[in-house]
């Protein structure tokens, strides 16, 4: 038996996912499945696109099950997974409960990557923020925009509001702004950028899966230099990707992966970067196993591709 992991959630759209990449990873294999109102459930029943799991059930979400496991992937709705109280050797949290909170890292690799190694508590950023911030944040590091005047729109599937939220099929021929000036991942893409404040709206798109980011602020510089900021920043890296010049990001190229796309140009008075990533992949389950894989020693990459499904 590989690294025993728990997922708790796993009902759930990122706890579906979760399972998935977890199915194939060469080195952590889940083992217990739990979930809250669906307990004792079939598990094909709620993610028929499992067939390696139809004939389990879900568990209860207790303590002592989660405890058993070497990592335990918290794939809860906000604000349960600080009432679980967990003595496992590894914990990743894919909700806000524990962002930016002492004892807890911040999982965004690419920006964390030392850090995470020896980490025991992950928080894994929310799937706006770590578009935005893969988007921006180079540029910033760069002095080459302006932190003062930042503005984002970005658009997310469906799946992003989890099973409570609408379905797609309920969202197909209509985009609808919501939560705007309140939305609650605006705090924790200003502290991630850095910046006092920002502009930041989203959109509900009629799609699934996916977030497109289109990230703007004043800025002075040349197309080439804000080029080759974010290429210096991520030609090393696996999963972000700084798209050919002319060539710009599609949300369909990044379902299924744990790929964030990026392209940036400029209209001499503001940079414009747009991120496309899968809500579910980076913005979620992949970015939870990309986290574990470096906290357990693991190559980065295990069990994750970077390439998306077509068409």
């Amino acid at each position: 038996m590989g690294i025993r992991a728990a997922v708790a959630g796993a009902s759930g759209y990122a706890g579906g996912e979760l399972l998935r990449l977890l199915l194939a990873h060469p080195d952590i294999e889940p083992t217990v499945l739990a979930a809250g109102s669906q307990a004792g459930e079939y598990i094909g029943d709620v993610h028929p696109h499992l067939p390696a799991l139809a004939g389990e059930r879900f568990v209860a979400t207790a303590r002592e099950a989660l405890n058993d496991a070497d990592v335990v992937f918290l794939a809860l709705p906000h604000g349960e997974s600080s009432a679980l109280d967990l003595d496992a050797p590894l914990v990743v949290d894919l909700g806000s409960d524990h962002r930016h909170q002492e004892g807890w890292v911040y999982g965004l690799a690419e920006r964390a990557r030392d850090t995470l190694r020896t980490a025991t508590r992950i928080a894994v950023p929310g799937c706006y923020p770590t578009a935005v911030t893969l988007a921006l944040a180079p540029l910033l590091d760069a002095r080459l925009v302006d932190p003062e005047d930042v503005v984002v729109v970005a658009a997310s599937g469906t799946t992003g509001a989890g099973r409570t939220g609408p379905r797609a099929s309920d969202a197909m021929g209509d985009l609808a702004a919501y939560k705007v000036t309140t939305h609650q991942h605006t705090p924790e893409i200003a502290t991630n950028l850095g910046v006092d404040a920002l502009s930041f709206t989203a959109v509900l798109a009629p799609m699934p899966r996916g977030i497109l980011a289109t990230c703007t602020a004043r800025s002075t510089a040349s197309a080439e230099s804000l080029r080759e900021a974010l290429t210096a920043a991520y030609d090393d890296e696996p999963f972000v990707h700084v798209l050919p010049e002319g060539r710009w990001p599609h949300t369909s190229a990044t379902v299924g992966s744990n790929a964030c796309h990026l392209q940036v140009a400029t209209d001499g008075r503001r940079a414009v970067v747009v991120a496309a990533i899968d809500n579910l992949g980076k913005g979620a389950a992949g970015q939870a196993v990309q986290c574990a894989n470096l906290a357990l020693g693991l190559p980065e990459t295990a069990g994750l591709s970077g390439n998306g499904v077509a068409p």
